[in-house]
């Protein structure tokens, strides 16, 4: 579980989920080292649900497992965690217009306003006054 309270040093990039390219495989959900992301689901009623996975941008630390295993520089191969690509690292600065764009469902967005793209906008200016 991440700690709660201040960070010490903001990441150059967090990472942010194209809905429209998620599946909710929960693939990045299970190597995660710090629990930032979730599975988001919106009941549609007679044909089922739509799922896709969120980060937490508060408790991203930009460590990219979630976009591909690390290994040695050396090493010509890169494993991707996300069969669908829906993974980007997104320099800090430029998280609030991601989010808005393909953060989720336009309903969605709107909805979850303060919480999405108001969370990413502090974190910019935070990173901008740095």
């Amino acid at each position: 579980m991440a700690k709660a309270g201040p960070r010490k040093k903001l990441p150059k990039t967090l990472a942010v989920i194209n809905a429209d390219n998620c599946t909710g495989c929960e693939s990045c959900l299970e190597v995660c080292p710090v629990d930032c992301i979730n599975l988001i689901e919106m009941k549609l009623g007679v044909k089922g649900n739509q799922a896709w996975c969120e980060i937490d941008l508060e408790r991203c630390v930009g460590c990219e497992v979630c976009v591909h295993i690390p290994q040695k520089s050396s090493n010509p191969y890169e494993l991707t965690v996300c069969p669908w690509n829906a993974i980007e690292m997104v320099p800090t600065e430029q998280v609030a217009q991601y989010v808005a764009q393909i953060g989720g469902p336009p309903e969605y967005i709107e909805k979850n306003w303060d919480r999405l793209v108001g969370t990413a906008q502090h974190l910019a200016e935070l990173k901008a006054g740095a």
